[in-house]
């Protein structure tokens, strides 16, 4: 596997999770383009913006939020496991959250019924 500038559970954790959905290396194309954003002259000097394509299901990422290339690498290859996973109809973190605020915003919408004294609720 490829080595990033993450620790090492958090590359063992992408390794395993790449190889539950079956995603090899070899299935991804990868390309270093210029980033954009802030940065100034370093921005327009590197290419630290990753772009990966998984070429069996035709799933593309792009990612720039960091200004190093090693750490675009990992979290572009994290985000086209977590589209994987989501493809294969696994729950996944990103779906725990999304459930959980939800469960929180009916809360505050009954209790604001109760507190109101709302009778739609």
């Amino acid at each position: 596997m490829v080595r990033f500038g993450v620790s090492e559970e958090k590359t063992e954790d992408l390794r395993q999770r790449m190889e539950a959905l079956n995603i090899h290396e070899r299935d991804i194309e990868e390309k270093f383009i210029r980033s954009s954003g802030r940065g100034g002259q370093k921005v327009n000097k590197t290419s630290t913006c990753v772009y990966l394509k998984h070429l069996p299901t035709g799933i593309e990422v792009k990612w720039m939020t960091e200004r190093s290339q090693t750490l675009n690498r990992f979290f572009a290859r994290r985000e086209l496991v977590s589209r994987m996973e989501r493809l294969s109809g696994q729950v996944t973190d990103e779906d725990l959250e999304i459930k959980k605020l939800r469960r929180k915003k009916s809360k505050r919408k009954k209790r604001a019924g109760l507190k109101y004294h709302r009778a739609d609720l």
